[in-house]
């Protein structure tokens, strides 16, 4: 099962177990977020939106906010010493796609555990 989502002005097609980075959305790391803006839910029998599937959801995973890369705009006037440059980085979160809801179901898939990090035991040398 699939299903096409639309946020921050885009779409994406997105199946359980995706991890995609889109533009920032509110929620903290670890929480899960729920984007409604669902236009096509696939499958055997696929639903089409008009503009958008009734009662459909899709359940995410927030895994980290982020910055995207540095993006420089250079502008140039030759011969007239006149020169600007500006620059910025997006504002990204990264989702982890956990289920694809219809009929206006809730999340049945709560937030992954984090993995603890096993310390070594202290080793003794022997002096």
């Amino acid at each position: 099962m699939f299903a096409v989502i639309k946020t921050g002005g885009r779409q994406y097609r997105v199946v359980p177990d995706d991890v995609l980075e889109i533009g920032k959305i509110a929620g903290d790391v670890g929480t899960i977020v729920q984007l409604g803006e669902v236009l096509v839910v696939g499958g055997e029998t696929p639903i089409l939106g008009v503009p958008t599937v009734a009662g459909a959801s899709v359940a995410a995973e927030v895994l980290q906010h982020k910055r995207g890369p540095k993006v420089i705009a250079f502008k140039k006037r030759r011969r007239k010493n006149s020169r600007r440059k500006r620059g910025y980085r997006d504002e990204l979160t990264v989702l982890r796609i956990t289920e694809i809801l219809t009929d206006n179901a809730k999340p049945t898939i709560g937030p992954r555990p984090k993995k603890e990090k096993i310390a070594a035991a202290p080793t003794e040398d022997a002096a």
